[in-house]
């Protein structure tokens, strides 16, 4: 059975830490049961560790121990469920990315990779140790993206009506704190998180504490750890219970409550600053679709020549790509990528492009993704800042639908898995 130690942030955060990991004892025993797989005591030890490691003399800012223990613990429960979701559904990770990976958290940290294995070791963690960890991040973050592929479209009319909305390429820094509630919550549940979320803000309203320290201390969001932090964001990208109401706040305000998909929230204004940009350099755009067979076996190959067969004997590519394309993201549309820079969609695909003339059909080519043809359709210059702009909201967009619909994805895997806190984790059951 594959026992996993860390998730990335943890990870790192031990690099950026002191070496406090050869003082901690290895616990033995179980602090959780995941479906078949189980989160070990040392795991969920090391884990806060690494978080008191990170506030260092600001640990009072931190909640009591037991409810510190279980929101490390919910971390590591959702850690577990992902890359085991990654693996069912056949992500995998080559040891040549893997080995890209290491490298590259190594040059982050102004180490070479000896020196990283050296601090690793100093903080009572093994080369293999971390790897796993760095597998196990690299499959979420692909299984993420499939999901995304699969499950979020972002139109241009959408594009065009965020672009017309944005005043002045104004981005907000925000903060959150959620209570959450589950699917289908009773009206007892609703009417106690309604109960502790005016409880929290009552609070911040008589100054008792400030919107960091109860993200800490109080919020069921991953994360309210970072005190609720949730970056820097266009209008876009905020939740739509408070998109409508952000602009008028001024910074350090609080909004909410508000109810949303996940619960109830308060939202923290914590600053703002504006990126408009003028007009800038031209670059040049494609206009393409294509065909993707998934696979790199002699059946993919077998197929894509198939299909690369029909479209240049006569068939229309648009109804090929709808009948035939594994790009879920684009079968419906024929194939269609919609305008894009040469650099895009990676190497292979931008030689490809380059490389056609409007209309042509290329032969077939494989990318990570598997076997594509591709049908250049036009080609055009755009303003590198517009399109930058378009790029920038169409990114935006997708990634708000991607934060509700990923978040929901979340809370439905682990209400349908087996999960079985044991009361030696020390991790209280609420906060």
């Amino acid at each position: 059975m594959k026992k996993r130690f860390l998730s990335l942030a943890f990870a790192l955060a031990a690099l950026a830490a002191p070496a406090f990991a050869q003082d901690v004892q290895p616990i033995d025993g179980i602090a959780a049961v995941v479906d078949e797989d189980v989160i070990l005591q040392s795991e969920l030890e090391r884990a806060v560790q690494n978080i008191k490691a990170q506030y260092g003399g600001r640990s009072d800012q931190l909640p009591p121990e037991a409810i510190l223990r279980r929101q490390v613990l919910e971390r590591l429960i959702l850690v577990q469920l992902q890359t085991a979701r990654a693996q069912s559904t056949g992500v995998r990770v080559a040891d040549e990315e893997l080995d890209g990976a290491v490298a590259a958290v190594a040059q982050q940290n102004n180490m070479t990779p000896d020196q990283l294995r050296q601090q690793l070791a100093a903080d009572g963690i093994s080369l293999g140790e971390f790897r796993n960890s760095l597998r196990d991040e690299l499959a979420i973050q692909r299984l993420r993206q499939r999901f995304a592929q699969s499950t979020i479209s972002v139109s241009d009319a959408e594009v065009d009506a965020a672009l017309a909305s944005q005043a002045g390429g104004t981005q907000y820094r925000l903060a959150n704190i959620l209570v959450a509630l589950p699917n289908g919550a009773t009206p007892e549940q609703i009417a106690i998180a309604q109960e502790k979320i005016d409880g929290i803000q009552a609070l911040l309203e008589r100054g008792e504490m400030d919107f960091a320290a109860a993200a800490v201390r109080y919020s069921d969001s991953p994360n309210a750890l970072e005190g609720g932090d949730l970056g820097w964001r266009t209008t876009d990208e905020i939740p739509s219970a408070f998109s409508a109401i952000v602009g008028n706040l001024q910074a350090g305000q609080v909004f909410g409550p508000a109810r949303g998909p996940s619960g109830f929230q308060l939202l923290q204004l914590v600053d703002v600053r504006d990126t408009a940009g003028g007009a800038g350099p031209t670059v040049t755009q494609y206009q393409a679709r294509h065909i993707l067979v998934r696979g790199d076996d002699a059946a993919a190959k077998t197929r894509i020549d198939s299909l690369h067969a029909q479209v240049t004997g006569g068939a229309d590519f648009g109804t090929v790509a709808r009948e035939d394309s594994d790009d879920s993201s684009t079968r419906a549309a024929g194939g269609d990528l919609g305008w894009f820079a040469q650099e895009t969609f990676g190497p292979q695909f931008g030689d490809q492009v380059a490389a056609l003339q409007d209309g042509e059909v290329s032969a077939p080519f494989r990318s990570q993704a598997g076997w594509h043809i591709l049908q250049r359709t036009s080609t055009r210059q755009a303003d590198v800042n517009a399109e930058n702009r378009r790029n920038q909201a169409r990114e935006a967009i997708g990634q708000r639908k991607l934060e509700d619909e990923w978040n929901r994805f979340l809370r439905e895997m682990r209400g349908e898995a087996f999960i079985d806190i044991r009361p030696s984790s020390g991790a209280v059951s609420g906060s």
